[in-house]
């Protein structure tokens, strides 16, 4: 596979990883970390774009179409949220919690740029993490 169609299918993995729709990114990234197919800084790079992405894009979903009914999970999350702001983003990158809380925060219209600034800090710091135990293993193998 190409460098260009790798970093495209990471990048598209990471978008997917984000929404409702099922991803493996880290998977992906940890593959193309493996093979060597480009610098784990660009690697981190793209997954971490394409992840904010997606992530924005539940954001722009849970502004535009809001919640009418809630569950009792949705509504603990809602209050958390509320309670400490889009700082929760940080957390964006959890499965099935983290849709829920970009969600819930564009449904509670929390501010852009808290919410993007979170949201982006916290996707990234998990890829980070993955590339960073992922290049450590392999040296450890070596």
């Amino acid at each position: 596979m190409s460098d260009a169609l790798s970093l495209l299918s990471l990048f598209a993995s990471s978008f997917l990883s984000a929404t409702l729709l099922p991803g493996s990114s880290e998977a992906v990234l940890v593959a193309l970390l493996v093979t060597g197919k480009s610098q784990p800084l660009m690697l981190v790079l793209i997954a971490t774009m394409g992840n904010s992405l997606g992530g924005l894009t539940n954001v722009i979903l849970g502004r535009f179409f809001p919640l009418r009914e809630r569950s009792p999970r949705q509504e603990k999350l809602a209050r958390w949220l509320r309670r400490f702001g889009p700082v929760t983003l940080l957390l964006s990158w959890m499965p099935v919690i983290g849709d829920l809380l970009c969600l819930l925060a564009g449904w509670l219209r929390q501010p852009w740029g808290p919410v993007i600034f979170f949201l982006c800090l916290g996707k990234a710091l998990r890829y980070v993490v993955v590339t960073y135990v992922t290049l450590q293993g392999m040296t450890w193998w070596h």
